[in-house]
Order: structure tokens, then sequence, then C-alpha cells
């Protein structure tokens, strides 16, 4: 087994700074577009299919990235967005979407990629506080957009607000390319490099139990972040404004539980964890079906988000674990379960909730958050695997 050298405390603390600003970044980023789809269909006087059709090129183009720096997809999507920004026709709009796409998936594998690195040399867990950075530019998107929309900032045929997507996605590619994890020649930290010449032999029944927990994940973030708002605009009559907040409660609980994590898997162990955090989520989004109106329905995606917010960044923590001189072969395999979920979560459920009724939708959900809670137990199996020992349940001195 190859061990990777552990970094100098300094470099360890610039590469979760650099790291962070990227995961926040693509927080940002993804929450403006997602939030402004019914916008999107306003502008362009386009229906739920076509909106439905263009989010599914932005995931086909997503699953195809190559994996190369995340400092080189930041810097795509700033040159992108300020195209979907301005764009003079819904067609244009697309096109720019599925350039977008491309972006998307390539900072998504690498961003995991890099969070995965970093932990390693820290030995310590680290990814759920990574995922919270993901959250809380998230959350300042959210409130971006509802803001704009409650001072009638919003212009057209500009679409002010997306360009804030260019200096904030610079400046994390900056942060990335100075501070970012890198191996003793200076180049971001590739499997390759810790290995060369290694046999790529993949734990794949432990991949699958992860895979299955990211995709019911990312269908509920994604049905949550594309469908949220439109439901309770279209749905429980919700005011303009109110709309896009939906998501605030929903990535505030999620920043919660990601924040203590961490802390969680360390005192009561991976499986404990996830059972408990997918029972929680199925429960949240129980009340957002059954929600009379949009207070009810909002509560109920902040127990969702609560439940919900550590598994991601679990299932990536133990895939860097499963076969340590190959941690980005496993962590791009894994990263594709992503956009099963995300098929799910906005094409599935989209389609669903256009046909009948978006309580519908979030059906799909539920059933596979109850599907992960069935199965937590078989995460002692990747546990067991990756020989991880920050996963033991041990306690926590006072």
């Amino acid at each position: 087994m190859t061990t990777t050298p552990a970094a100098p405390p300094r470099e360890a603390v610039h590469a979760r700074v650099g790291t962070s600003a990227g995961f926040a970044a693509q927080g940002y980023v993804l929450l403006l577009l997602l939030l402004n789809l019914d916008a999107f269909k306003d502008r362009y006087d386009v229906g739920d299919g076509t909106i439905d059709a263009a989010m599914l090129g932005v995931l086909l183009a997503a699953a195809g990235g190559s994996r190369v720096a995340l400092a080189s997809g930041l810097g795509l999507i700033a040159v992108v967005l300020p195209v979907v920004a301005v764009a003079p026709s819904f067609a244009v709009a697309a096109g720019a979407l599925v350039v977008y796409g491309v972006a998307l998936g390539t900072v998504d594998a690498s961003t995991n990629m890099q969070g995965v690195a970093t932990q390693r040399v820290a030995g310590r867990p680290l990814t759920a506080g990574f995922y919270a950075a993901w959250s809380a530019g998230a959350i300042v998107s959210t409130l971006a957009v509802s803001f704009t929309r409650l001072a009638g900032l919003e212009t057209d045929p500009v679409h002010v607000l997306l360009l804030s997507a260019t200096p904030v996605a610079a400046v994390a590619a900056v942060l990335v390319v100075r501070l970012g994890m890198r191996n003793d020649h200076g180049a971001t930290t590739t499997a390759a490099e810790q290995a060369p010449g290694a046999k790529l032999e993949l734990p794949w029944r432990a991949m699958l139990v992860l895979g299955i927990a990211v995709v019911a994940y990312f269908a509920v973030d994604n049905a949550t972040q594309a469908w949220g708002t439109i439901y309770l605009r279209d749905a429980l009559d919700a005011a303009e404004w109110v709309a896009p907040l939906v998501i605030a409660p929903y990535l505030l609980t999620t920043l919660v539980s990601r924040a203590f994590g961490d802390a969680a898997v360390r005192r009561w162990g991976r499986v404990a964890v996830v059972r408990t955090s997918a029972l929680v989520g199925a429960a949240g989004l129980v009340l957002v079906i059954a929600a009379p109106d949009w207070p009810f329905a909002m509560l109920g995606f902040a127990i969702t988000g609560a439940g919900l917010g550590p598994i991601v960044p679990l299932c990536f923590s133990a895939a860097g674990a499963l076969a340590p001189d190959h941690a980005d072969a496993v962590i791009a395999r894994l990263n594709v379960f992503n956009y099963g979920g995300t098929l799910l979560g906005v094409v599935i459920a989209g389609l669903v909730g256009a046909q009948t009724s978006f309580r519908a939708a979030y059906v799909i959900p539920v059933a596979l958050v109850l599907v992960v809670a069935a199965i937590a137990g078989r995460f002692a199996v990747a546990h067991d695997v990756a020989g991880d020992p920050v996963d033991e349940p041990t306690e926590v001195s006072a």
C-alpha cells in the first residue's frame, strides 16, 4: 500500500482553504441556476418540459466531463455563466448550460478528490466540513436571489445576478491554484502519481453500497433545489420572493448537520449516523408531501436537510479509503452515481411533476432514502474494506 506523506501543517491548512473555496463557489453558482429555473420559464416563455430537457443536457454533459484540474472547471464556469445571463434566446441559453455541464462534471469530481486528499494528509475527518462550505455558498446564493426579487433588481435582457458567478468562480480558481493539495512536483495530486504502474483493483461491492446512498441523496437534493421553488409557487401559492427561500432552511440545516458530521462519526460510527440521517430525512420529505401550505413545506425541507446533510460527505470519505493507491479513480467512479441521483431528482421528478403534481414527484426521493436506511448496516462493509480508523465509534473526551 502506498502511504501519502504527511503535509506540513501550513500546507495542510492552505489546502483546506483552497478546497473549501472550490466547494463554496460550486454551491453558489449551482444554486444561482437552479433557483432561477422559474425565471427562465417566464423570460423565454417555455414550459416545464423544455426546462426539464435543458437540465437533462446539463446532466449528460456533466457526466461526460474529464478529470482535469479543479481550477480549470471553475475558470470555465466563470466564462460561460455571463453567456447564460445575456442569452437572447432559450436556444443560446441551453447551449451555454451544456458547456456549464461540462465544467460542473469537472468541478464535481475534482473537489471531492481534493477534499479526500486533504483529509488523508491531515489524518482526520474533513469531508463533512468541505461540504459545509458548499452549503454556505449555496445559502449566500439563495439569499441573493430572494433579495433581488424582493427589491425588484432583476432586469432584462441581462440576468444580472448570474454575472456574479464570474468573480466568485474566478477567485475560487485562483485560491485552488495557489493553495490546493500538491505533490512534490507541485502538480495537483492524482491517483497515477500516488502509485505509478499499480494495478487498478476496486472493491465494487463496497462501492455499490456507497453509490446507492449517493444516488438517493442527490435525488433528494436536486429535487429540492430544482423544483422546490416551483412547488411552493405553483402548488402552495407562495409569493414570488418567498419561493426561493424554500431552499434556505434546507441548506441551513444541511450546513449545521455537516458541521457536526465528522464529530458524530467519531462518536457513534458511520452506520448509526447514516441510518439516523436517512430516517430523519425521510420524515422531512413526508412532511413536504403532506404540507397544506408553504410554511409547513419549508419546515419539511429543513428537517430533510438536517437528516441527509452528512450522507454524501461520509460516502466520499469512505470511498477515498477503499483503495488508497487509487483514491482518485474510486472517487471519480463514485461521483458518476451523483448523476444518477440528479437524473431522478431533476429529470424524472420533473416529468412526474409536470404530468401530475410535484407532491407526487417527491414520493420518488422518499422511497430512495428509505432504501438507504434499510442498507445502512452495509456501510460497515465499506468500513471494513477501507480499514479507516477515523470511522471507529469512540468516546469523545470532554
